[in-house]
């Protein structure tokens, strides 16, 4: 599947529970970190963690959105709707502080990025 390729949307509850439980867990166990770790990180408890990863429970869209901050992945792939995970670089404060934002903030933001993109050379001139 190409990284930009939708998943399908139309996942039965089931499903969407088991891919949502996976992704979970396989991103934190990338990272080689414990339940209890991603809990601090998230500021979850590590039992609702260990819930959501074995599924009984889903996270609400707050606990998600600190899950995916958390693990430096997006929340569209946590949820399959794509299936490149997005991966940032834990330093990439931009990024996190962008995910932060809602609505028409979020808008603005990403419309300041693209201006700043496109007024950049493409790439490093060299020289001699």
């Amino acid at each position: 599947m190409n990284r930009h390729e939708k998943i399908d949307l139309e996942l039965p509850e089931q499903q969407f529970t088991k891919l949502l439980s996976e992704r979970l867990r396989v991103a934190r166990a990338g990272q080689g970190l414990s339940q209890r770790k991603l809990g601090r990180r998230a500021g979850i408890q590590p039992s609702s963690i260990a819930h959501f990863e074995t599924g009984p429970r889903k996270p609400t869209i707050a606990s998600l959105r600190r899950l995916s901050a958390a693990l430096h992945v997006t929340t569209d792939y946590l949820l399959g709707i794509v299936d490149d995970p997005g991966i940032a670089a834990p330093h990439d404060s931009v990024r996190q502080d962008i995910d932060r934002l809602t609505g028409s903030d979020r808008e603005l933001a990403k419309e300041i990025l693209r201006m700043l993109v496109e007024r950049s050379p493409s790439s490093p001139s060299v020289s001699g």
